[in-house]
């Protein structure tokens, strides 16, 4: 498995992002997920050719219900992520690739939490993703298939809040069909979250994360004890 490109943010006045894709193919069980080669994004919403180029295997730091953590490396340095595919979409009968939501880090280009959302089909131009976390409500551009968030300060409060969370709903509108909604499941977010953050050696220092449930096993113990004699 192999990943290319998060999101980059122009100059630091500018409020305009600018994104690119690479590659990513993810095996999820039966599921094999390609990302669009790359979306670019500048005022005029131009979009500009992948080059095709190899990218480097990826590895595993886990998984956490389901989230899974990785490591990698692009042309620039280390490359961190996580990925999630939703436990519910709907409508159920509409023809489209496996939806996943990302967040990645690449610190050697000072780039971190980018927040993106892989729809599995082209999403009507001009149309937002909307995402719903508890009661925080988000909006994302979108390009061809993927969706993020306009600027690096709301990535960060997206990745907390997603971390902070017990469901996220997100709700795109594709060029033809019905609009679709994927609800995704947070638990186990957090451990695949600071697992890509000590990988890439990335500091939170807004909020602490919320500390992780154990593993239902360990609650059971916990419960219940241990008898000493």
């Amino acid at each position: 498995m192999a990943i290319g490109d998060g999101c980059r943010y122009g100059a630091a006045m500018s409020k305009t992002p600018i994104c690119s894709i690479g590659a990513l193919a993810l095996a999820v069980a039966l599921l094999a997920v390609i990302l669009p080669a790359q979306a670019a994004r500048s005022k005029k919403h131009h979009a500009a050719p992948a080059p095709k180029a190899a990218a480097p295997a990826a590895h595993s730091l886990g998984t956490f219900g389901s989230w899974t953590a990785y490591t990698s490396r692009n042309g620039t340095g280390r490359v961190c992520y996580l990925v999630g595919q939703p436990k519910k979409t709907e409508p159920s009968g509409f023809a489209r690739k496996a939806p996943m939501a990302m967040v990645t880090h690449r610190p050697t280009e000072k780039i971190t939490n980018v927040v993106s959302f892989v729809e599995g089909y082209p999403l009507k131009e001009g149309s937002e993703v909307t995402l719903d976390i508890g009661d925080g409500k988000f909006t994302m551009f979108t390009k061809d298939d993927g969706a993020w968030a306009r600027t690096s300060e709301l990535d960060k409060t997206i990745a907390g809040a997603l971390a902070k969370g017990r469901t996220a709903v997100v709700k795109g509108v594709p060029q033809k069909g019905p609009a679709t909604t994927d609800i995704y499941a947070l638990a186990g977010f957090t451990q695949a979250l600071m697992a890509i953050d000590k990988a890439c050696e990335v500091k939170r220092e807004d909020s602490a994360l919320p500390a992780p449930a154990p593993p239902p096993h360990q609650q059971g113990h916990r419960k219940h004890g241990t008898r000493r004699h």
